[in-house]
C-alpha cells in the first residue's frame, strides 16, 4: 500500500528514509537552487507545492535572504513539521503556509517560480492536467516551473539497477525489495513525452529535462504568456490573457 503521508510514523521517519530512498537528494536541491539562481530577482516569490516536512525550504531560505514563500501540502503532519522548522529558524514571517491543495490559492498570477518536488507521481492520472493547470494560474507571465519525479520506466536495465543503487545509497535489501513493490503498485507514472505534452496541454512552454538518476528526472518548463488551456471536465477550452509582467 502507498504510504500514508498523514501518519505521524511516517512523517517523524520521512527526513532520514528519503535520503536513501532517493539517489542524489542532495544533488537534485543543488541543481534546483542553481537554476533559480540563474532566472530569479533578489525579491523572487515562490511557490512550493509538496513542502513536506520542508527540507527545501530550509535550504533555499538559508541560501536566499530576500527570497519569499508559500509552501502548500496537504497532510497536516508534514506541514506542521516544515512550520516547526521554519519557527526554529526564525524565519517564519518570510513563508506562508497553506494547509491543502494549490487550488486554495488566490488565483492572481504572483510567484515568479513553482516547485514540485517528488510529488506529481503521487497524483492520479485523471488530475494531473487539473494539477498542473492550478500552478499555471499562479505563475508570471514567464514563470519558471520545476519538478523532479519517478518516471515510467522504458529502459528495464535502469529498473533493474535502481535498487542496488539505493542499497549502495543506504536501504537495507528488504527495505529496497518493498521499494520496488510500491513503484509497480502505488505510483502514477509517465514516460518524458507524455510529461511533456501533459506540461504544454497545461500552460507551459519549453519543457526540458535537467537532471536524471535512472528512473527519476527533473523538468524545468516555462509559463506561456497566453495560455490556452483546456479543462478536460468541461470539454470547453478557457482562454486566460496573462498580461502581468515581473
Amino acid at each position: 500500500m502507498a504510504k500514508d503521508f498523514n501518519s505521524q510514523k511516517v512523517v517523524e521517519r520521512y527526513d532520514d528514509h528519503i535520503r536513501r530512498l532517493i539517489p542524489g537528494y542532495a544533488l537534485m536541491h543543488q541543481q534546483v537552487d542553481a537554476l533559480l539562481q540563474s532566472a530569479l530577482s533578489s525579491d523572487a516569490q515562490i511557490l512550493i507545492v509538496g513542502c513536506g516536512t520542508g527540507y527545501e525550504l530550509e535550504y533555499l531560505l538559508n541560501r536566499h535572504p530576500t527570497w519569499t514563500f508559500t509552501a502548500v501540502d496537504p497532510s497536516l503532519g508534514m506541514l506542521q513539521k516544515a512550520q516547526a522548522l521554519i519557527q526554529q529558524l526564525g524565519q517564519s514571517e518570510r513563508v506562508q503556509f497553506i494547509h491543502g491543495e494549490t487550488a486554495a490559492l488566490p488565483t492572481q498570477p504572483k510567484f515568479d517560480a513553482a516547485l514540485s518536488i517528488l510529488v506529481t507521481h503521487f497524483v492520479p492520472h485523471e488530475l494531473k492536467s487539473d494539477f498542473f493547470a492550478e500552478i499555471s494560474k499562479r505563475l508570471r507571465a514567464k514563470g519558471l516551473l520545476i519538478t523532479y519525479d519517478l518516471m515510467a520506466c522504458e529502459n528495464p536495465q535502469q529498473f533493474k539497477a535502481l535498487p542496488l543503487l539505493c542499497q549502495a545509497n543506504g536501504l537495507s535489501i528488504e527495505q529496497s525489495d518493498a521499494m520496488m513493490e510500491r513503484l509497480a503498485q502505488d505510483f502514477f507514472t509517465l514516460a518524458f513525452d507524455d510529461y511533456q505534452q501533459l506540461l504544454q496541454r497545461t500552460g507551459f512552454a519549453q519543457v526540458h529535462c535537467f537532471s536524471q538518476v535512472l528512473t527519476y528526472q527533473g523538468l524545468i518548463a516555462q509559463k506561456k504568456q497566453d495560455d490556452i488551456l483546456t479543462s478536460e471536465h468541461s470539454g470547453k477550452v478557457v482562454f486566460a490573457q496573462q498580461g502581468i509582467q515581473h
